[in-house]
């Protein structure tokens, strides 16, 4: 990790953020004033579902903060199954859409463009949440421990789940987003599929890499079609799952590709590839990250994240940083120059500091606020 900055290297890499962040970017029929972006981090403060006009006033505080791009937290489609937190917002309902609705509103008032992630929780859901008596449901009935836990999807079910992201992006549209990202990470229900340690189905579904990928591309896919051609459709990924952090979904390249190729192919337009440590390489003999190597196998734009802007890394439960101090974004502009990967997602440092796009493009991060992780428990 880099260290403070001195006030004249901090110039210059406020000229060099300028260049390389600040430049706009055009996806589909979406053009976003600057590189960075506000990566999906769950709140919680949605009774009922329906986010309020606080949670507007929050995303909107980003936005006049300068991030150029909104991805909400996890919000959940139209499936009994797909909830596993309370007070997380829904993607269906009048109530709930009108609620994103008045989102959508605040944000482009600051300036700003935004996107839902549409999220199913997958094995991931427990018997503790409403509604009661519906059981996880994931590819095999297996959780992330390798242990019995929720129940296999019927073909039916897979269809159903499929229509539900479908209507849930046709929806996002209509009510005024700017486009969706489609959760295929950290554990939940796409990502079930496409890691072998919660898949292991025998028939279409599962398998070799294109057949654990064949779930997420027909859910690209029906969102491709449910949405006009210049609405951006991204899908994060992940290796690491929830409390799994040293899970793999693909351990080489070619595997990589494999899962990927057909979501591309599906009508993906960008992949957010998260990751805990932006600058680690991802495969041996190459420093590329795993949004490097994204962009590479599949030749669509990248999105990149883990542990921007922090001076300590992003650990995870039970040693997930509670506190850290800020730090320049030297290594990432690194990166940047060498078009590894597109654009830049923040999630803790924003969640501290809403002004932390306009400080890091004007070289003021020894201004930022440090992020603790008591911030997580208000929305401000």
């Amino acid at each position: 990790m880099e260290t403070a900055k001195t006030p004249a290297t901090a110039r210059a890499e406020a000229a060099r953020a300028a260049r390389l962040l600040g430049r706009p970017f055009t996806l589909g029929d979406l053009t976003l004033r600057n590189r960075i972006a506000m990566a999906a981090v769950t709140r919680r403060f949605s009774p009922g579902g329906v986010p309020g006009e606080d949670v507007a006033a929050y995303y909107a505080r980003r936005a006049a903060g300068g991030a150029g791009l909104i991805v909400t937290e996890g919000t959940y489609v139209r499936r009994d199954a797909a909830a596993a937190y309370d007070g997380v917002p829904r993607f269906h309902g009048d109530d709930a859409l009108a609620g994103w609705a008045r989102v959508v509103e605040h944000v482009h008032a600051a300036g700003g463009r935004i996107m839902p992630q549409l999220w199913h929780t997958g094995v991931l859901r427990t018997g503790a949440v409403a509604p009661p008596g519906v059981p996880a449901e994931g590819p095999s009935g297996v959780g992330l421990d390798g242990r019995e836990h929720g129940r296999a999807m019927t073909l039916d079910d897979i269809d159903a789940v499929v229509r539900a992201f479908a209507e849930a992006a046709a929806a996002a549209e209509r009510i005024g987003f700017d486009g969706v990202e489609l959760h295929g990470a950290h554990g939940y229900l796409i990502d079930n599929f496409l890691w072998r340690g919660t898949n292991t189905r025998t028939d279409a579904y599962g398998g070799d890499p294109a057949s654990r990928a064949r779930f997420a591309a027909e859910i690209v896919a029906a969102v491709r079609a449910a949405v006009a051609p210049g609405f951006p459709v991204l899908f994060r990924l992940s290796q690491w799952k929830t409390d799994h952090y040293n899970a793999r979904i693909a351990e080489r390249p070619q595997e990589l590709e494999a899962l990927l190729t057909p979501l591309a192919e599906a009508g993906a337009d960008a992949f957010h590839a998260s990751t805990r440590r932006y600058w680690l390489p991802e495969f041996e003999g190459s420093d590329l990250n795993l949004a490097g190597w994204t962009k590479k196998l599949t030749g669509r734009p990248s999105v990149t994240v883990g542990s921007v802007g922090l001076d300590r890394q992003f650990a995870g439960a039970p040693g997930r940083t509670q506190r850290s101090g800020v730090t320049g974004i030297g290594p990432l502009l690194d990166r940047m120059e060498r078009d590894e990967f597109d654009l830049v997602a923040v999630a803790r440092a924003l969640i501290a500091d809403p002004e932390w796009p306009a400080k890091a493009l004007t070289g003021r991060l020894d201004e930022a606020v440090p992020y603790d992780a008591a911030r997580l428990g208000e929305l401000v």
